[in-house]
């Protein structure tokens, strides 16, 4: 009966069918009364863990969150889906705080974001604890460790919520943390027996470059020339570099603006929300910008400069490609970059701090200085194994992806559909990315729904949204004209389940088949016609290449052929993987 109004809350407020890897296991254990720490990468869905928690408990789910900027972002996203949710921070009037303190003592807000400062407050401490707090979510809680890379003082209040809601689950989430920042985590805020869910740090889709610093700027423009239709994050060491590189960028013709700390705040505000509402595309900023922003459509970052330790530049890079769509990490390397980080370093009066962070920047001068997969690097930093070689990093292979507008379908039909979303995105004074992802928006091209119950199939297009936005994204999907590609319904769950980010054998789990079945349907939805993104398929380069020759070598697409060449080095499920490969 739960499991059956989970997945029925998902797909009314967040437009899922399914869930991602950990999710329903982190909402089980919270359901249950339990305290967790959910380790999830970026743009792996740690958000829906406490808020489809918050929508199936009584009372209200507090959550503590480090910026107004990210406050305002999840709580606009939350509206749009159609959930009570509010925030309280020093933006507010006295006014306007006392509506939303009305609004939760009569039960109508499921969800309250604040600050951890508010929570030293003693008016607002006494005003909670008359209300009933069901759920404590604590996000980006690698904050609250000295030893983590985004250490936050005002997160060191945090202790005082077991002592002051001993009986309350909480739920702490992070997308980066080393096993000396959980400890940490689970010691400061007194977490009780607590589950650890640890989803996997990789994310596929995310290629890593490290270039030499040499002709940088020249290096820096051809990239942004590559992604000049998609938005960017560039990061600088410094104040001067930043506004510098914005200056020059803005010269040759391409929209830069700067963010830093020493910009008025209400200059800040106004360059992030261009940034996020599309109206600049590229932000050249030093390590004070990202955390505050939850834009899903980064296609590009950048680091002009050598970041402080491998866990800030996996932060920093995971700020790109949170859809799912491939993206571009690029780091500009020299070892002059090292000593003008040691020479901070030195500043430190802290011995023990200052020989943690000495071994951090050993470990990024490591990463910077590899010849072999950058992503097992990164992945076994973290306490996790690749087994094979990611093949999407510049010592795997030597061509990055190109910037792909649309995999799947009509391009003039997903850039009308953006124009569309900026649209409606600017009446509702919301970033365009709460309407729909562009990963939604590929979606409605590649099956090109022709009614609001093949409108409400799309991932990412829940109740709420369908009533809102349904007509014209109809409409226009309908005005098109384009061709439908027709397959039958066992090929089209596939392809929903494939498209949502499920490998295929999770797919196969989930449907009951064979893998092999289910490669099996993929190969015939390519041959439809439907463009797929196969990326995420880890194969030995060496084997696939073996495959590939026999394929040649036979001109013949049968297995049976392919089989008798290879002997039983290859069983018919590798092969089978290998011709979806070659065919893509």
């Amino acid at each position: 009966m739960v499991e059956t109004e989970l997945l029925k809350n998902l797909k009314t407020y967040f437009g899922y069918d399914g869930f991602r890897a950990l999710q329903e296991e982190v909402v089980g254990a919270t359901l249950a009364g339990k305290d967790s720490l959910v380790l999830m990468p970026t743009g792996g869905g740690k958000s829906i863990c406490f808020q489809l928690s918050a929508l199936m408990l009584p009372g209200i789910t507090l959550v503590i969150s480090p910026l107004i900027a990210l406050m305002k972002d999840q709580v606009d996203s939350l509206k749009n889906n159609g959930i009570k949710a509010e925030f309280i921070n020093s933006s507010l009037t006295t006014g306007e705080i006392l509506r939303i303190e009305t609004e939760i003592i009569g039960g109508k807000i499921k969800l309250l974001y604040v600050a951890p400062e508010r929570l030293v407050l003693p008016q607002f401490l006494e005003f909670l604890k008359t209300i009933k707090i069901s759920l404590i979510a604590v996000d980006e809680a690698h904050c609250i460790s000295e030893w983590g890379h985004d250490f936050r003082p005002d997160y060191r209040n945090l202790t005082i919520l077991r002592q002051n809601f001993p009986s309350v689950p909480i739920m702490a989430l992070t997308a980066s943390a080393t096993e000396k920042v959980r400890q940490d985590i689970g010691l400061k805020l007194n977490l009780n027996n607590h589950q650890l869910f640890i989803s996997s740090f990789n994310r596929p889709n995310l290629y890593y470059t490290v270039l030499p610093k040499r002709n940088t700027f020249e290096q820096l423009l051809s990239l942004v020339e590559k992604y000049k239709n998609n938005s960017i994050i560039i990061y600088a060491f410094s104040r001067k570099e930043t506004d510098e590189l914005a200056v020059n960028l803005s010269t040759q013709g391409y929209q830069a603006l700067a963010y830093h700390a020493g910009l008025e705040s209400n200059i800040r505000r106004e360059v992030q929300d261009k940034f996020i509402k599309d109206e600049v595309k590229i932000i050249v900023a030093t390590i004070a910008f990202g955390m505050g922003i939850d834009k899903s459509d980064v296609r590009l970052v950048v680091h002009y400069s050598l970041p402080k330790s491998v866990e800030s530049y996996y932060q920093e890079t995971g700020r790109a490609g949170r859809d799912g769509e491939k993206s571009e990490c690029v780091l500009f390397y020299s070892y002059g970059d090292t000593a003008k980080q040691n020479y901070f370093i030195r500043m430190m009066t802290d011995g023990v701090v200052r020989l943690n962070a000495q071994k951090k920047l050993r470990e990024m001068v490591n990463y910077c200085e590899l010849k072999s997969c950058r992503r097992q690097y990164l992945l076994k930093y973290f306490g996790e194994e690749l087994g094979n070689n990611c093949q999407s990093c510049d010592c795997c292979v030597k061509s990055p992806p190109t910037p792909s507008l649309t995999k799947e379908g009509n391009l003039n039909l997903f850039e009308k559909l953006r124009i569309l979303r900026k649209q409606i995105a600017n009446q509702n004074k919301v970033p365009p990315y709460i309407i729909f992802s562009d990963a939604t928006l590929r979606e409605m091209v590649s099956f090109l729904p022709k009614n609001e119950t093949e409108f409400l199939k799309i991932n990412g297009v829940g109740a709420e949204k369908l009533k809102r936005y349904g007509r014209q994204f109809l409409e226009t999907i309908n005005s098109q004209n384009a061709p439908k590609v027709f397959l039958s319904g066992t090929y089209l769950e596939t392809q929903k389940m494939w498209v949502a980010g499920l490998s295929i054998e999770q797919i196969a789990k989930n449907r009951g088949y064979t893998n092999e079945t289910i490669i099996n349907h993929l190969e015939k939805i390519i041959e439809s016609g439907v463009q797929l993104n196969l990326d995420k398929i880890i194969f030995d380069p060496t084997r696939l290449k073996i495959i590939k020759d026999a394929f040649a070598q036979t001109n013949d697409t049968k297995l049976a052929p392919i089989k008798a060449i290879l002997d039983d080095d290859y069983s018919y499920e590798e092969i089978r993987l290998g011709r979806l490969m070659v065919a893509k």
